[in-house]
């Protein structure tokens, strides 16, 4: 990728399937001259060019994307507008993020081509999946669940039946109001 916007010249990895279809176009599109990049002033090929000219996006947008959703039957717009290349580039990003194997934030921002990780972090959305995971790879829960069984009872829980009464003795009259503080500020202000 040449020199762009909101950084330098990068090479990206892509999948083996892109990979051959990209070598695949590059063998069946007529040859184009190479075209300056403004920034750098190097002369670079262009993957999707006509006519000398790149493709515009407005064009793959509103003809490009359209024609190959309807191919696909996919609806060309959702809940989040239409579809667009940068809309691909941003659920791609995510995918990566949310991998089995993630890449971390570092490796995302070289894989996009930022400067800054702040713009990446845009791109870095945790799907649900990915947050539940995280939050059961941590062990709270598991750590907690002593806790739990000591203040739920399991049997009523699944029975359906109410809680069986509690065979400790009760809690002497003289201890009661401390007993009753200390839960009130464990648990938020008592109400009158």
């Amino acid at each position: 990728m040449p020199a762009h916007k909101t950084g330098t010249a990068v090479t990206k990895p892509v999948g083996p399937l892109l990979g051959q279809a990209i070598n695949a176009w590059e063998a069946l599109r007529p040859q184009q001259p190479k075209r300056t990049v403004q920034r750098t002033g190097e002369q670079v090929d262009f993957l999707f060019t006509y006519r000398a000219r790149p493709v515009s996006s407005g064009y793959i947008n509103s003809s490009i994307i359209p024609m190959l959703c309807r191919k696909a039957d996919v609806l060309p717009a959702d809940v989040r507008g239409n579809i667009t290349s940068h809309r691909a580039r941003s659920t791609i990003a995510s995918q990566l993020y949310n991998a089995k194997e993630p890449m971390i934030l570092f490796e995302l921002q070289a894989w996009l081509g930022h400067r800054s990780s702040e713009s990446t972090q845009h791109y870095a959305k945790i799907s649900p999946n990915t947050l539940t995971k995280a939050y059961e790879d941590a062990g709270y829960f598991a750590r907690n669940v002593r806790i739990i069984e000591i203040l739920v009872d399991r049997e009523a829980v699944t029975s359906g039946a109410p809680a069986a009464t509690s065979t400790r003795p009760k809690t002497p009259a003289r201890h009661s109001s401390w007993r009753q503080r200390t839960i009130s500020s464990a648990c938020g202000p008592r109400s009158r």
